[in-house]
């Protein structure tokens, strides 16, 4: 049982994910506003976050100074901020199946950034460096297809709408135009190329500041603040502001509290037992949970053309991740034996550092 339990943590982590797109799309759906979902977000993410982080790390925290606290606020607006509230406005113009499909693009745009900063080695006259840079243009490609060729709907059985939306509104917003298709795909690439950039800067500043924990509140509460000010600057109404007993409020508890709370956890152990890639790889089931269930029961039509793309792109990521992978087989057998244990705990920071936070799921 006890080799069962990654596997089953891993599952558990994807069916959270995929629940997260789902919920902040249905709560965009209801009428809530992007900003102010991100906002409270990350608010309830604070909140959650700030006991835990006095509790186990506020005694042991290194002292923080101002050059550092300006990176860490700097990461916040690049790494979650800017590319939360873009995600927000793209999921409105597109679907949940459509940002599950291009979260499978990170790693390889976090490996894009790595190399172009020379933090990873690209070798192009090697299998596993062509193999990476194959698993770039796949990507790319699937990205392409998602946002030019939409193709034929696909009627999935009949549409179940869970939450009752039955209106001529909410029908419209799962078939969106042509130009609001396009602008939403876009927004999405960026959200998650800025999401990207900050993983990779992440790990120079938590070199500077390693405690995990404290560093995740930290950013959580910098990012509320200025997702705050973004909010008020795009919504003025203080009806959009009221949080009631529906979808809305569900979806900020669960985002806040369930993907920030349980998946840090998860993440973490699953990473020490079984590694970064084993994590990476378990990516592409958010999507089909994703298509599922927005497909059967909210009634989100999928088309052709995303199914092909998120295909694509699941494709380049595994690419990506077994040229890595094989890199790392092949560099563990260069060290020399008195290189080993200061080899075992870089990798251990390592993994600690490139691992993305849930939070910026």
């Amino acid at each position: 049982m006890d080799g069962k339990r990654p596997y089953l943590a891993v599952i558990l982590i994807r069916i959270i994910y995929a629940g997260m797109f789902l919920f902040t799309k249905e709560a965009l759906n209801v009428g809530m506003n992007a900003f102010v979902f991100v906002f409270y977000r990350q608010a309830a993410a604070t909140v959650f976050l700030i006991p835990l982080a006095m509790l186990f790390e506020w005694k042991s925290a290194p002292p923080m100074s101002l050059a550092i606290l300006c990176k860490i606020f700097m990461l916040s607006l690049c790494g979650i901020s800017l590319s939360l509230n873009l995600n927000g406005v793209a999921i409105k113009y597109t679907s949940a199946s459509l940002a599950a499909a291009t979260a499978n693009c990170l790693p390889v745009i976090t490996f894009f950034f790595a190399a172009l900063f020379r933090m990873e080695k690209v070798k192009l006259r090697t299998i596993p460096g062509m193999a990476k840079v194959a698993g770039i243009a796949v990507c790319t490609a699937g990205a392409a297809a998602i946002a030019f060729y939409e193709g034929p709907h696909l009627k999935l059985l009949l549409h179940h709408h869970l939450l009752g939306h039955h209106s001529k509104e909410h029908h419209e917003v799962h078939v969106p135009s042509n130009q609001t298709w396009l602008k939403g795909v876009f927004l999405m690439l960026l959200s998650n190329t800025t999401w990207g950039l900050g993983l990779v800067l992440q790990a120079q500043v938590m070199k500077c500041y390693p405690s995990k924990l404290l560093f995740t509140t930290l950013q959580c509460f910098l990012s509320s603040v200025q997702s705050l000010i973004v909010a008020i600057s795009f919504e003025r109404e203080l009806d959009q502001w009221k949080l009631g007993w529906n979808v809305g409020l569900l979806a900020v508890v669960y985002c806040g509290l369930v993907v920030t709370g349980v998946t840090y956890y998860l993440q973490a152990w699953v990473i020490e037992k079984k590694g970064p890639v084993f994590l990476a790889m378990s990516m592409p089931l958010s999507l089909v949970l994703t298509i599922l269930v927005s497909a059967f029961l909210f009634g989100e039509i999928v088309n052709l053309g995303s199914v092909i793309g998120g295909i694509l792109l699941v494709i380049g990521l595994y690419c990506v991740l077994w040229g890595k992978s094989k890199e790392q087989k092949m560099d563990d057998g260069m060290p020399s034996t008195s290189d080993v244990e200061k080899e075992c705990s870089d990798s251990k920071e390592a993994v600690a550092i490139k691992s993305p936070p849930p939070i910026l799921l």
